[in-house]
């Protein structure tokens, strides 16, 4: 069963305002971040083929492959399932990226299907893929697909924001987070915005970029 999806920012404030009233400490990261983002993406070949491209490079550098990657027409499945090795080194995409962005163009998902598939079900595709882990296939489900219940507590800056908005000792692990987060359902995927948001004010008032 698929259970709330975000489509408008009135959801995400929706959810906001649960978590705060649940649990003080978002109340209070809320007063210092604001409202938070959508963050609602296209679902479909192009956003996983972005996330296997944004793999261990900086923010820049994916950025310019991508665009090499567009500017060659090689964002849908069909032109890079019969990509060359030399035009998609060209774009900047290693060997073993290359292998995962074929094998996804190859997989013949069913993305409209994905859609309303359960939160569980569309994990397990997703990770059943070369190149697609667990965090992937959850950023995908919450910001490609709207999920509204899902998290993603293998993601290091949620780590970190968590320890510092819950005053932990050490960062917790992804097992730990993910059992915390247990109680920030039906709404974990704006719990994962808010813990975003408020890594990034954290940050920035510790005067790092």
């Amino acid at each position: 069963m698929v259970g709330r999806i975000i489509r408008t920012q009135d959801c995400v404030a929706e959810g906001a305002a649960w978590l705060a009233a649940r649990e003080p400490r978002f109340a209070r990261a809320l007063d210092q971040t604001g409202p938070l983002p959508l963050r609602r993406r296209e679902d479909g070949f192009a956003a996983l083929l972005d996330a296997i491209v944004s793999q261990q490079v900086s923010v820049a550098s994916a950025a310019a492959i991508w665009h090499r990657l567009e500017a060659a027409g090689l964002t849908e499945a069909g032109a890079m399932a019969v990509a060359g090795d030399d035009r998609l080194r060209a774009c900047g995409l290693s060997r073993q990226k290359m292998r995962y962005a074929r094998a996804l163009a190859r997989a013949d998902l069913d993305y409209m299907a994905l859609r309303t598939a359960p939160d569980d079900a569309v994990i397990t595709t997703l990770v059943a893929l070369p190149g697609i882990g667990r965090w992937t296939a959850e950023i995908y489900a919450m910001f490609s697909l709207g999920r509204a219940d899902v998290f993603a507590p293998g993601d290091l800056a949620l780590q970190e924001s968590a320890r510092l908005l819950f005053g932990m000792d050490g960062r917790p692990s992804e097992k730990d987070l993910r059992r915390r987060a247990e109680d920030w359902s039906p709404w974990r995927g704006v719990a994962a915005r808010l813990l975003w948001a408020y890594y990034r004010v954290a940050k920035e008032r510790e005067g790092i970029r």
